[in-house]
């Protein structure tokens, strides 16, 4: 049975696909995208969180603590008198996580909804997630996902759901490795597949100002997928500059590359234009 590591699991989503839904968080992702608002979901590893900003140093976790460095052993948890210290990551199986999902499944499919998987990146747990799925036939599925995976692997997870959200960050190929960490050209052959499939499915762009909020960009997206006769509609999510804030708790700094004090550009009518409806989450 496959073994996965989840960070966290969201209950009463209305954001993350159709109907009222279940969001599963699964840990690890192979961007770095400057503007993450999950840091917590980089790693593949359980990791310690700490809400450092209201830590008043009394030091009984430096008194219990026995490395040098952390390695996450929770041993420091229990003696923080506000509570403020937590593993972040839950290893499970397939079985755990779908006994987890069914216990409340029902009461979301009355409401026309089911389960959708994020992350960090749900295809880098790829095969623990499609054996989860095959325990879920009966559930309506979908998957939030950066598009960057192998085509192989990005068909079968594509095929076993039910609807896919994919973002796509920015499609000049030298501004998404400057600010992402890695090439798009993955992200663009999975996008040709998804926009060549019977799979329905929504866009998502998030709106960083400065980096991909030009008219440009918007037209080069808007080219890419103007013609998937099972794309529903296209989103738009504004950045947003607490997107930072929980960097510290889990030892990072943020370290944005760009002005998070500029206004982001929102377009009206490009998309449209393309015969594609667009709206702002």
């Amino acid at each position: 049975m496959k073994t996965g590591t989840i960070f966290d699991i969201k209950e009463f989503a209305i954001y993350d696909g159709p109907g009222l839904r279940q969001t599963v968080f699964l840990k690890g992702c192979p961007l770095r995208c400057n503007w993450c608002h999950n840091p917590e979901g980089l790693s593949t590893k359980p990791e310690l969180m700490v809400s450092t900003a209201s830590c008043i140093h009394c030091g009984k976790c430096e008194q219990v603590c026995r490395h040098d460095t952390c390695i996450a052993c929770g041993e420091c948890i229990d003696v923080c008198p506000l509570r403020l210290r937590k593993i972040c990551g839950t290893r499970m199986t397939s079985d755990e996580l779908v006994n987890v999902l069914r216990e409340n499944s029902a009461y979301y499919a009355l409401y026309g909804g089911g389960v959708t998987f994020t992350g960090g990146e749900p295809l880098l747990q790829a095969d623990f997630l499609l054996e989860v799925l095959e325990k879920l036939p009966d559930l309506h599925t979908a998957i939030e996902t950066s598009g960057y995976a192998d085509a192989e692997v990005f068909r079968k997870v594509i095929q076993a759901v039910d609807y896919v959200i994919m973002d796509i960050k920015v499609v000049n190929d030298e501004i998404h490795k400057k600010y992402t960490g890695v090439s798009n050209e993955r992200i663009l052959k999975n996008l040709e597949i998804l926009c060549g499939s019977e799979k329905p499915f929504v866009i998502r762009i998030p709106l960083i100002p400065g980096v991909n909020d030009e008219e440009e960009n918007f037209r080069a997206t808007a080219r890419l997928i103007q013609n998937a006769k099972m794309l529903e509609k296209l989103e738009l999510l504004p950045y947003h500059k607490t997107a930072g804030a929980k960097y510290a708790m889990v030892g990072k700094e943020f370290k944005p590359m760009f002005n998070i004090e500029q206004p982001v550009h929102i377009p009206k009518g490009i998309f449209e234009e393309y015969g594609i409806r667009s709206s702002v989450l």
